[in-house]
């Protein structure tokens, strides 16, 4: 491992154009999973894949479901199909959250078309039955995910990506209490840190870069960087900004026309931003909107699950771990554990055993362990998957770190062996 390099990890906010489209997929999943539970509908049979694309004034909404009887309605040959009302209005009321009252893309006048269909047929008895496990769910598609863990920060993340997601959450959070010159500011923005390691620790960042929109036409770079930097230097708290620390406060100048009329957003593109800000690997599969029989979410929500909680143990200081999936199959075809030569006293070979031993990673065994058959998805949309707060609610299960002790027995147990 480098000792001594600079990394740079990027985050944009809920108002990106990307974002905008994960926060409505999102919204999607979680309105499924409500209606799902009110109307007594078994969560468990939920299927959704949803994808949003959003330009000026305009949201499509398209993708596979398994829907319960409340969002269907009967059309005029009396069969049952999607009704899109309640759709629209949650992602109308996403619109609205983030703050879109503009020209050109305004939550209450923007058209919203909804294409969503029925799950196949064929994707379905894969997922339904396992043909490895048969009465349990299969992988909803194949491919591989990745889970990481680090001691940079509090929340056993990299610093860079932990820190620029910060800059943006307390800009949002300013915004919209709408207090003072900062209520100023628009949706849209992207922000950037670069940290300088030394010995392989987070020692001060050298470059800074945001990009916000600003609804006052007359502000330029100047002005921008008055508003913002206070809430910067918050955010970055005790890690030292460099003397010579280059700052890049919306350097192309006025940022008004922002989100969706300034840029087209589709679900799905901002996968590291998602996860480990590039400094960990990526299977490549987007989070949301899909519900967690879908591989691509649950398996790396739980593989971050397991590498938080090896690091948490102190059975590393690093952790890398790949889970590999087929569709319709439910237990992964491998497990692979990096810990970068960090390990306390134990080797991948007993994380990978100690693993297996204690968390059950079909599908169904994943969704029971971490609780996801919930509407908790919309509040992971922005600012990261990762690294965030498990709440009373369930959200972020997989950020608890329960499973230490249960680790540090079976490796304990498999050296006494």
């Amino acid at each position: 491992m480098r000792a001594n390099y600079l990394f740079t990890s990027e985050s944009v906010a809920e108002g990106h154009p990307d974002k905008v489209c994960d926060r409505i997929s999102d919204e999607i999943v979680d309105l499924v999973y409500r209606e799902a539970a009110k109307t007594g509908v078994n969560p468990w049979g939920v299927r959704i894949a949803c994808e949003t694309l959003a330009t000026t004034n305009r949201v499509v909404i398209a993708g596979e479901v398994r829907l319960p009887p409340s969002l269907m309605k009967k059309d005029k040959d009396g069969k049952d199909v999607i009704n899109p009302s309640k759709f629209k209005a949650a992602a109308r009321r996403a619109i609205k959250d983030i703050g879109y009252e503009q020209d050109g893309f305004h939550w209450k006048k923007a058209r919203i078309d909804v294409l969503l269909h029925s799950q196949s047929a064929d994707i379905a008895q894969g997922v339904d039955s396992a043909a490895d496990q048969q009465g349990d769910e299969g992988a909803g598609d194949q491919g591989i995910m990745f889970g990481y863990a680090c001691r940079e920060t509090p929340d056993l993340m990299p610093a860079p990506i932990y820190y620029s997601h910060k800059i943006l959450q307390l800009l949002a959070a300013a915004r919209k209490k709408g207090d003072g010159e900062v209520a100023k500011l628009g949706p849209d923005a992207k922000s950037q840190v670069t940290v300088r390691y030394v010995d392989g620790k987070p020692h001060e960042v050298t470059s800074i870069v945001l990009s916000t929109q600003h609804l006052d036409d007359s502000w330029d770079s100047n002005k921008v960087r008055a508003v913002v930097e206070p809430y910067i230097r918050e955010a970055l708290g005790d890690l030292k900004i460099a003397a010579d620390c280059n700052w890049y406060i919306n350097p192309t100048g006025k940022f008004v026309i922002g989100g969706p009329d300034g840029d087209a957003g589709l679900t799905g593109r901002k996968i590291i931003v998602d996860t480990y800000g590039g400094a960990a690997p990526h299977g490549g599969g987007a989070f949301s909107g899909k519900d967690t029989t879908k591989v691509d979410r649950s398996a790396a929500y739980a593989a971050r699950y397991l590498a938080k909680n090896v690091v948490a143990a102190a059975l590393a200081d690093r952790c890398t771990i790949q889970l590999s999936y087929a569709i319709g199959v439910a237990q992964p075809l491998s497990i692979y554990v990096d810990l970068h030569g960090t390990g306390k006293g134990v080797s991948e070979d007993q994380i990978e055993a100690a693993i297996r031993k204690n968390m059950d990673l079909s599908p169904t065994g994943i969704r029971r362990h971490l609780d996801l058959n919930k509407p908790i998805y919309a509040k992971t949309s922005a600012y990261g998957h990762f690294g965030r707060k498990a709440g009373r609610d369930g959200s972020f299960s997989w950020e608890r770190t329960d499973l230490v002790k249960a680790l540090k027995e079976a490796v304990k147990t498999r050296e006494a062996a």
